[in-house]
């Protein structure tokens, strides 16, 4: 009808909303990246915490309740740092992309879309870790209300700075091919260096440093400070949970990170 108002776009909002929705049917429903990024986690600390029955504890302390903190920690990573990554490349290589920066979608609607992806599936990852140690390795829930919130801001500035770091590291890789590997081998490696599969204290001091750089070792140190008993504090090389640095630390790779992003992303791979 001529003269008619025409309808009004939706909101970045509502679009970003829809995109989130969409970006975790797609999740879920790849089973490769599902097994990998979401359920790996789960059978590792169920493996690796079984072999660790019958080692010695300290002041009642288990292996199996020291992995299932750092495997939470390596979970909120996995979920958003190496999960985002990965995509972010490999809808840049593939054109995803390119199609929707020609698009007429606020840009803030695509990431908007994969923070809502990542967060869920952050929150789902814990969730589901968090079961698998009270129910066989009988890590204790947090019993107190500033365990809870400590629980809380670990998980929002973990989770905020991986999911911007994801973002930056998906501009490295310069093919779809090399994606994986190029994101997953430091992300291993971190793993290893962070308290994540043993006592932190059992790191040596050098690599001690050079994973204190890194967020997933303070995420770890926060983890550890809410599922696991005061006196555990005494296994950290400090002799303390250092909450106020790992708070610190996680801000400050907030900060860093958006820069990163600001700095690298690209919408185009550079041979288009």
């Amino acid at each position: 009808m001529a003269g008619a108002a025409a309808a009004p776009l939706p909101s970045a909002a509502r679009l970003a909303l829809r995109r989130g929705a969409l970006e975790l049917k797609s999740f879920f429903r790849t089973k490769g990246q599902f097994i990998v990024i979401f359920s790996l986690p789960a059978i590792m600390l169920m493996l690796l915490g079984a072999m660790q029955s019958g080692k010695p504890d300290f002041n009642g302390v288990t292996g199996a309740q020291i992995l299932t903190a750092g495997m939470i920690g390596a979970g909120i990573m996995g979920t958003t740092f190496q999960n985002l990554g990965i995509n972010v490349a490999l809808e840049r290589h593939d054109g995803t992309l390119k199609r929707l920066y020609g698009m007429p979608m606020p840009r803030i609607a695509y990431f908007g879309g994969k923070v809502i992806q990542v967060l869920v599936c952050m929150v789902a990852e814990v969730a589901l870790l968090v079961v698998v140690g009270v129910v066989l390795f009988d890590v204790a829930v947090p019993g107190t209300l500033d365990r809870w919130l400590t629980l809380a801001w670990v998980l929002a500035l973990g989770g905020v700075a991986c999911t911007l770091l994801g973002i930056a590291v998906g501009s490295l890789p310069k093919s779809a091919r090399g994606a994986n590997a190029i994101i997953t081998l430091p992300f291993l490696i971190v793993q290893f260096i962070s308290g994540v599969y043993m006592p932190f204290s059992d790191v040596p001091a050098f690599l001690q440093f050079i994973a204190s750089l890194f967020p997933l070792k303070w995420m770890t140190q926060g983890m550890r400070s809410v599922f696991l008993p005061e006196h555990a504090a005494a296994l950290e090389p400090a002799g303390s949970w250092q909450l106020p640095m790992i708070a610190l630390v996680l801000a400050a790779w907030c900060v860093g990170g958006l820069v990163l992003c600001m700095k690298t992303f690209r919408w185009t791979a550079k041979d288009s």
